[in-house]
Formats: C-alpha cells, structure tokens, sequence
C-alpha cells in the first residue's frame, strides 16, 4: 500500500499523458505475443501487497507492448475511437467518485446529469421529447433493453404479462429484418429467451437497404406479434434503411420498430447528412453508441423508447431494502436509473457523455462528423485507386468497402454476406495484412 493518493494519482496521470502523446508515433498494431504478455503479467497470485506506485508503473511496463494505437489517428479498422480530452477526464472523475448510479439516493448529482444528459441527447438525435432513456454498456445491452420494451408492449396487448408469466405458452413473437443485421440483434433474440429461429429475413434492395415490398408482404403474412429491425448504418456497407416508408408499413400492421444506429444514428446531427434518417423519429425505439462517433471512453451504449411505460415494466425493480426517489410537490419525480437498465450497480455512465456534448456542442460534434465522413471519402477513393483494388461501397457517411483482387482474377463477383463478413480479418494495421487474395476489407473511420 502506498500512503500518498496524491503521488500516485499524479504518476497515474503522467503515464496516461505519455500514452496519448505517443500515439502518433507507436506502432499501430501491438508487438507482443501472447505468450510473451502472459509470461509479463501472469504472475502467481500474491499473498502479500505490494506498493500503489509500484503496482501502476509495472502494469504499465507489462502491458505496453499489448496494447492497440486504436485511440489514435492512424486506426482504420473496426469502429473504434479514441476519446475527446473532456470525456477522459470527466470518465476519471466518474471513477474516482465511485457513485452507484443506479438510483438517485445513491447520487443524486449523478442522477441529475443523466437526466440532462439524456434530454440532450433526444434534441441532439431527433428523437421525440417524450421518449425515454437508457444508459448501458454498448449498443448490445442498448438492443437487449428496447427489445425488452417491445416483448412486454407487443405480448400486453394479446393479454399476456411476460414479466409476471415469462414466455412458456406467450404468442409466439417474431422479428423481421433485412438479413443484414448485426450478430448484437441475434444475440439480443436469444438473450430475451425468443430464440434466433423467430428472426426472419425478408431481404435488401439493389443498395442494401431492407426490401420494402417483401417487408410488407412479411408484415401481412401473419398476425402474431411482430418486431421490424431497421438500421441506421449497415455495418458492411453503411447503408441506411428506408424509415420513413418501413416506419409506415409497420405502423399499419400494429408492429413495433427497433433502430439499430450505432453509429449511423449520429449523422442526423450534421446538415449534410442528416437526409439520411428521414423518417426515423417515426420508429418505437433507437439504440446507438456514444462510445463510436461522440468519441467517449467505452462502456457507453444508449437506448431509447418512444413508449415509456413499456420501458419501465420492463426494466423496473422494487425490493424493500431500496429508497426509491420520493416525488416533490411542483416538481417532476428523480430519476432512479434502475428503472430503465437492465443493471443493479452501474457506473456513471452519462458523466463523460454530458462532458463531451458540453466541450463540443452540437456544432462541434456536427463538424466532427463532417471532418471523418471527408476523411473517409478521401481514403476509400484512394486506396480504391490503387492496382489491384476495387471499391465495392463508396462510403455514405464514414464506412467503406474497398477488395483487393488476387493477380489471376479477372471477374468481380458480387459481395455476398459470407464474404463481407470475412472483411473484419483483414484490416490496415493488423497483423494480417489487407492484401489477401479476393478479401474484401472495410474500414469505419
């Protein structure tokens, strides 16, 4: 143990100054093994402590040569960022406070900037005022808490209480996409106990997007309870689903519309791309993450929900030991966070997020976007440019699908899923390099 928190703090802080100053120059791609990491930091298990200082400089020393430049500029591949200085810090104070955000008594600082935070969030995406919100850990238990608002409104209106009888003998639920989802919306079918045979692919148009006809005909095929899937920024492509005519066709048929916008949800913020999700305000829940294009540290997925009531049945939880918030006359009750999350202790998440929205504000952020989708532009052109290469999806907003042909290949089959799946093996500054017979290989910038 080391008595001096501040000493250690400010030699924390030192280390974490140096890495960032380092990324432009540090290779891309970590230059350990594993077994060279695990000999570094599989030590046996200490029966005695060992001094605060000590323990940071070693874990610091043990770690560096594992550790991927992906905070940095030069990282192209998957969709992964660094963080804005103000959400960095504003993270290490969420630490350092070390509130349980998951209810108000427990902070009520806390809950109040989640509060804000998630009312500057729906000005900033374009969701309706009345909608409520999530902070999560990603977009995977983003999905997991929308979906769970869905079954318990789809399943309510057949007389079916889910939370009280689960799903043994409930009307069989399904949910229909594009074929093109992300695996996160599979395994949020699976982890809601509905199971992957209810997903059912109705397929995509010449651009990627979800088949409207055939969306409508799935719709009228069945009166069971049914949830649309739509995305805002396919993840091989970045195509952006039809939501304004999607949205109406669902409406029609009493369905319920989930947005999977990871990342492409953020574009609304800009002027030039924000045509991109006409419509989406229309749907029944959102999910996105600010961890992707807000550039916070990660463990920061948001859901939203159009209908409240839904969300909290869902969600909420009542035990005796609990002090739930207490209403004030005159004014609206605080916010318990347990009441919209799938967790029981959490972090605060929405600390860093209110920090960023503030350092930026919606013009930064906007410029933000505008800067990567140039840069994005710019680069997929290029490397398309090159002998060899060919562009199989120039970027709507920051992804691109860019192949690099085997010498002896003189076709270009069109990309099947199978195929662009194998795109997230070859990547810049991976250890496999892009360059491989007939892979594709997408970058998100």
């Amino acid at each position: 143990m080391h008595d001096d928190s501040r000493e250690l703090l400010d030699r924390t802080a030192a280390h974490a100054a140096e890495f960032l100053a380092g990324l432009d120059a540090r290779p891309v791609a970590p230059a350990g093994s594993l077994t060279e990491l695990r000999e570094a930091l599989g030590r046996s298990l200490p029966e005695e402590g060992t001094d605060d200082v000590r323990v940071v400089d070693e874990l610091v020393r043990d770690t560096a040569e594992g550790l991927l430049a992906s905070a940095g500029g030069r990282f192209f591949g998957w969709v992964i960022g660094g963080g804005v200085p103000a959400a960095l810090a504003a993270d290490w104070l969420t630490a350092t406070w070390d509130q349980n955000a998951a209810m108000h008594a427990c902070g009520p600082a806390l809950a109040v900037v989640e509060e804000v935070t998630g009312a500057w969030l729906k000005q900033l995406l374009g969701l309706p005022e009345e909608a409520s919100f999530a902070f999560t850990t990603g977009a995977q238990s983003a999905h997991v808490t929308a979906l769970a608002a869905a079954r318990h409104a789809l399943l309510a209106e057949r007389g079916w209480d889910v939370e009280r009888r689960g799903l043994t003998g409930a009307p069989p639920l399904r949910v229909l996409t594009s074929g093109e989802q992300h695996a996160s919306i599979d395994r949020a079918v699976r982890l809601l106990g509905l199971g992957t045979d209810q997903l059912q692919a109705v397929g995509t148009d010449a651009e990627g997007r979800i088949d409207l006809p055939a969306l409508d005909r799935a719709l009228a095929e069945s009166d069971d309870p049914t949830v649309v899937c739509l995305q805002a920024g396919e993840i091989n492509t970045g195509a952006f689903d039809p939501f304004e005519e999607a949205c109406s066709l669902a409406a029609a048929r009493r369905a319920w519309v989930h947005v999977d916008g990871a990342f492409g949800l953020w574009a609304v913020v800009s002027d030039r791309h924000r045509h991109l999700l006409s419509g989406v305000g229309a749907a029944d829940s959102w999910t996105t993450d600010a961890h992707k294009w807000l550039n916070v540290p990660f463990d920061s997925g948001l859901a939203f929900v159009r209908h409240p009531s839904a969300h909290r049945e869902a969600m909420s939880i009542r035990a005796s030991y609990l002090v739930h918030a207490a209403e004030e006359s005159g004014t609206p009750p605080a916010r318990d966070q347990l009441d919209w999350t799938p967790e029981w202790s959490r972090r605060a998440r929405a600390v860093p997020v209110y920090a960023a929205i503030r350092a930026l504000g919606r013009r930064g952020i906007a410029e933000m976007i505008d800067r990567c989708v140039d840069h994005a532009h710019r680069l997929v052109t290029g490397i398309g440019d090159l002998p060899g290469a060919e562009v199989l999806a120039r970027p709507l907003i920051n992804q691109g699908l860019v192949r690099f042909r085997a010498r002896t290949e003189t076709t270009t089959p069109a990309p099947t899923r199978s195929s662009r799946e194998s795109n997230e093996k070859a990547r810049p500054g991976s250890a496999e390099p892009p360059g491989r017979a007939s892979e594709p290989c997408a970058s998100r910038w």
